[in-house]
């Protein structure tokens, strides 16, 4: 089986020609007219808090690990643009930043129109939450911010903070799910919650997996097959992360709230320490567009660093090519 990991975006090498990025992760891929884009979050001088930002390919060119430019800032080519203002959210989403964005088009059932989100986890004091979800919306020229979160924790087993969001739209309902606890608590469930609008009604919060498997994100995408799903599980011990930690595939016919009635998951991803990157997470995935049998899994990865302070690691993201398991 041939597999290929690509670096896209890595401290250590610089964003020329943009002076003033700092770290890049946390990507969400997407297909929109006859352009591939990135929207992924970022820490950029001059910007208070994590803000979200854009990245694409260049117009009619198949998905690919390789060629994605940033786009930059209208008034000045070597700074890269932010994706949307906090005019209206930042109260919610401003001093801890923008984290963790997913794309996801579907039907507003008020107005019978198809709109495009990015749904991502807001903290409004710090950095590391607690968080809750809300969105930006395009409106035909720009990504607007709201100005309210749109979901909340509000079980018990939740411990007061929702994030890492994965949405699709299906069945008529906009299906989320998403990580609650903490992780400097080394506490996360993975939840599952849907909607018909997407902001509100949202069905009963339930656990789709529980916190001793460590599963950090739940990418789905609806294929030939069904539904597939690539996700991670990850290890926030000091001791070396278990053979289980990395990213998985599995399967299943509807984009089931159970996890049981997904396939047995495959392993496709260790933690093994690949000296960009170690220990995987937030992936998503888009299948070959040449061979429908090929993914293309954009994940996120760290590494650390000599710089003095309390977190001396770097943020990477990378793209891993595999042929379906």
């Amino acid at each position: 089986m041939s597999v290929i990991e690509t670096k896209i975006f890595d401290p250590a090498d610089g964003f020329s020609p943009f002076t003033d990025v700092a770290e890049l992760t946390d990507a969400t891929v997407a297909k929109r007219d006859d352009r591939w884009w990135m929207y992924l979050a970022g820490e950029v001088n001059g910007y208070e808090g994590i803000q979200l930002f854009s990245a694409s390919l260049p117009a009619g060119t198949p998905l690919a690990a390789t060629g994605w430019c940033l786009t930059p800032h209208p008034n000045d080519p070597k700074r890269v643009a932010p994706l949307a203002t906090h005019e209206r959210s930042k109260a919610w989403d401003l001093k801890g930043g923008r984290h963790c964005p997913s794309y996801v088009k579907g039907k507003d059932p008020q107005t019978g129109n198809w709109v495009e989100r990015i749904y991502y986890a807001g903290a409004a004091e710090n950095l590391w939450g607690p968080y809750t979800i809300g969105y930006l919306e395009w409106n035909g020229s720009q990504w607007i911010d709201q100005s309210e979160p749109v979901f909340i924790a509000n079980e018990d087993w939740e411990r007061g903070s929702v994030y890492e969001p994965n949405l699709i739209y299906a069945d008529g309902m906009w299906k989320m799910w998403y990580v609650a606890g903490s992780n400097k608590d080394d506490y996360l469930v993975h939840g599952f919650a849907e909607s018909a609008d997407g902001r509100t009604g949202w069905s009963t919060h339930q656990i789709f997996i529980p916190p001793p498997e460590k599963v950090f994100d739940f990418s789905v995408r609806k294929s030939v097959a069904g539904y597939e799903a690539v996700f991670s599980r990850v290890w926030l011990g000091s001791t070396p992360a278990p053979s289980a930690s990395g990213l998985w595939w599995s399967r299943c016919n509807t984009p089931s709230s159970s996890f049981s009635d997904w396939s047995q998951p495959v392993q496709i991803m260790t933690a093994q320490d690949r000296g960009w990157h170690a220990g995987p997470w937030k992936p998503t995935f888009h299948f070959s567009e040449a061979d429908p049998e090929r993914l293309f899994v954009f994940f996120d990865g760290s590494y650390k660093t000599s710089e003095p302070g309390p977190f001396p690691y770097a943020f990477t993201l990378g793209c891993l090519e595999i042929k379906r398991p």
